[in-house]
């Protein structure tokens, strides 16, 4: 049996946060292309008060504009690309090549990937942990209409259930990265299955619904972590492909370039941890897919 063993880094610094006794998060994040935002831009109506535009060609041009001056207000460089529509066929998602376990196809476990197969040149946003809660970036994700999947811990997220709650009204998906954010591994599958099918009840009691969609902490599973999860009701185990950080990027592939339907890891941090915020960790990532041609789309989507 193969156990995939990754991102060593991410869980050193998981670590000192977690014996630090919980620091802010950094995260780099967007909101989705059709998720709730801001209205678009009016125009007056003979009945009553403002009204929008009839016109198509109207309103997209409503709708640009807005985005432009949201783009400005938060300091991008260019207005983030729209996704195109999700795929009317989904791709068919299996684990990536050497990341899978033993039994991976014929007990029908989750697959783990880090790329979605599209020939959209999209990439897909995602966000763990839950430890830092900066409205600047919700807001943020808002106004430009960028999606993101958010990987939530209970243990960092049960003092402030309500912002992920508005995470959500505004279109974002939350998903399962477990109670306490252990090294799976190390664990009993007995205690891997509690940490997965716990976080599952946490999420249907305060969000109203258990995901399909699970990361393991740290990247790292083994044969028992797909079996538990797929037990709790598990479909899928994305982890990443790309992670930025506040001040740089780090790959997973020796090219260091994105690629279509690639996964971008980023983490809810602040000060406390980066030297900056999940407003500037999200710059530097729109900056950068937008300057290469990419957009932003929802992972839920293509799933």
């Amino acid at each position: 049996m193969r156990a995939v063993v990754q991102n060593d880094k991410s869980r050193t610094r998981f670590r000192r946060l977690a014996l630090g006794g919980g620091a802010a998060a950094l995260a780099a994040a967007t909101l989705l292309s059709g998720c709730a935002g801001p209205e678009p831009a009016r125009t007056a109506s003979g009945h009553g008060g403002p009204a929008q535009p009839q016109d198509p060609a109207a309103r997209r041009a409503a709708e640009h504009a807005r985005l432009a001056a949201a783009a400005r207000r938060w300091g991008l460089d260019q207005v983030p690309l729209t996704p195109p529509p999700p795929p009317a066929k989904k791709p068919r998602i299996t684990a990536r090549d050497g990341f899978e376990v033993d039994h991976q196809e014929d007990w029908d476990l989750p697959p783990v990937f880090t790329t979605i197969p599209t020939r959209d040149k999209v990439v897909f946003l995602t966000i763990d942990d839950g430890a830092e809660k900066d409205p600047r970036f919700l807001a943020m994700m808002r106004e430009l209409r960028i999606p993101y999947t958010a990987f939530l811990s209970d243990y960092l997220v049960k003092d402030d259930y309500a912002y992920f709650r508005k995470m959500r009204s505004y279109g974002n998906t939350l998903n399962n990265h477990t109670l306490h954010h252990p090294y799976l591994p190390g664990l009993s599958y007995e205690e891997q299955k509690d940490e997965i099918c716990g976080m599952q009840a946490v999420m249907k009691k305060q969000f109203g619904k258990a995901p399909t969609v699970f990361r393991p902490p740290y990247g790292n599973y083994n044969q028992d972590t797909l079996v538990a999860a797929k037990e709790c009701g598990i479909k899928y185990a994305p982890i990443w492909n790309e992670e930025v950080f506040v001040d740089h990027w780090e790959y997973r592939e020796d090219d260091k370039r994105l690629r279509r339907g690639d996964i971008v890891l980023t983490h809810f941090r602040g000060r406390e941890d980066w030297d900056g915020t999940m407003v500037d960790d999200m710059r530097r990532f729109l900056n950068k897919v937008t300057r290469e041609g990419y957009a932003v789309a929802r992972l839920e989507d293509y799933l």
